[in-house]
């Protein structure tokens, strides 16, 4: 058996249990991204007594708030339905999982916190997690961790690469010195497998048992399945078809050249209005990524969007790859033809990589007259960058003008992605597309 991945946040589960005012902790995220395993791993190794209780296999355990939420209360109503269970005071970690199904036990939350003696963890799927009422009933006695699917780094680790070896891709990048030729294309073919495979733990340790791809599609699709069934089971009943249309139409639109979202293309007369409910609803589960328009071409971004204008990007490009076509698997999985589809795969891994390095929102900007589009905008201490993603060599017509034209005074360097070694040409930076997930470091350090 192999081992258990290394994933970002045991780093940040052990700094948790060093704070000697820790607060119970929520970690929040997608379906199957491997929140249970991680808490797991952690608390066998760090407590002498882990108490798991699933909301969902161990039902009888949602009864334990009723006599209210002091600490003993629910110890006691917890051991009389499970009497072996041990509670050792400062030695014992409760986890809580599938925490969307009893919000009830996030009002238990202040009760832990003020207590003291015993840690806690709550974890669940972000679909079906009614957030707003969890943040009610626990305000300023939680602190949260969102988890996502491995990124880029992880994905390195789970092959083998040593963070000495990843320290030396960021001082390449922070030195703008280029990869030889030997190590731009070792980089460039694990970032490919990355791709395809996307950063759900299960497909990418199936991937690294066996050596090769065999069964992670079938995989992944069948993840596909379990988030639709997912939205069918927590979805507020007037909101189930909506949902399901616009999750379904994600890689429809990504096709199409401005891959802008456009509801009226998913039902006959649908308005927009009626179907926001629906994407926030998606966006809030974790399962896309939203990208918004900019009004303006200047900071602050914050509020500086056209909320009725966006792109919607899957939060895994894994998944993505597996939503398409036979026809398209073939052509992604044998030739490594990634430039096809419109660039939709280069910018949604873009998307998710900016997205899982800490960025909370994606913007981009399109304007007919004069006409200019980018991909991304991210932001520095003072400026604005604009980040332009590229499938394929070809002019950057849109880049260049941002950063000369006066009008853009907030611009004053870009970066732009693509199948290519590292440079600067006095305007804007070139990477190559693995590099995507230091981009807030470099320009952090820069």
């Amino acid at each position: 058996m192999m081992e258990l991945l290394k994933r970002k946040i045991d780093k940040h589960l052990s700094e948790w249990k060093k704070d000697p005012k820790r607060k119970p902790l929520i970690v929040k995220g997608p379906r199957q991204v491997g929140k249970t395993v991680s808490i797991r791993a952690f608390g066998k190794a760090n407590y002498e007594s882990v108490i798991e209780i699933n909301f969902v296999l161990q039902k009888k355990f949602r009864t334990i708030f009723e006599n209210g939420y002091e600490v003993d209360s629910i110890i006691k109503n917890i051991s009389m339905l499970e009497p072996t269970w041990n509670f050792i005071p400062n030695k014992t970690l409760i986890f809580f999982d599938e925490l969307q199904k009893c919000p009830d036990c996030a009002t238990s939350l202040k009760s832990f916190s003020i207590d003291g003696r015993y840690d806690v963890i709550c974890s669940g799927s972000l679909m079906g997690i009614y957030y707003e009422e969890i943040e009610s009933n626990a305000v300023g006695f939680k602190e949260d961790f969102e988890m996502h699917s491995m990124d880029f780094e992880e994905f390195l680790w789970a092959k083998g690469y040593s963070t000495e070896q990843i320290e030396d891709l960021y001082h390449h990048m922070k030195t703008i010195q280029p990869f030889s030729q030997l190590e731009l294309d070792t980089m460039t073919e694990v970032f490919r497998d990355y791709m395809t495979l996307g950063g759900m733990p299960e497909v990418v340790k199936m991937y690294i048992d066996n050596r090769h791809f065999g069964g992670t599609l079938k995989l992944q699709r069948q993840l596909l399945k379990d988030y639709e069934e997912d939205i069918t089971k927590y979805a507020k009943e007037t909101d189930k078809a909506k949902i399901l249309a616009v999750y379904s139409h994600i890689s429809t639109f990504l096709a199409k050249e401005n891959k802008k979202y456009q509801i009226t293309k998913i039902a006959k007369n649908a308005r927009k209005r009626e179907y926001i409910g629906a994407v926030e609803w998606l966006r809030e589960a974790g399962v896309i990524n939203v990208c918004y328009c900019l009004n303006n071409v200047e900071l602050p971004l914050k509020g500086n969007y056209n909320a009725d204008y966006y792109k919607i990007y899957y939060h895994d490009t894994g998944l993505l790859i597996a939503s398409l076509d036979e026809e398209a698997q073939e052509d992604l999985r044998t030739n490594k033809n990634f430039g096809t589809y419109k660039g939709a795969i280069y910018e949604n891994v873009i998307g998710e990589m900016l997205r899982k390095s800490g960025y909370e929102q994606l913007y981009f900007y399109k304007h007919d007259s004069p006409s200019l589009e980018m991909d991304f905008f991210v932001r520095d201490a003072d400026s604005l960058i604009p980040v332009e993603v590229k499938a394929k060599d070809g002019p950057t017509i849109s880049l260049n003008n941002l950063i000369k034209w006066e009008s853009y005074p907030d611009v004053k360097y870009g970066v732009k992605f693509g199948y290519k070694n590292i440079g600067w040409n006095g305007q804007f930076y070139t990477f190559p597309y693995f590099l995507a997930f230091l981009l807030k470091r470099f320009l952090k350090e820069r």
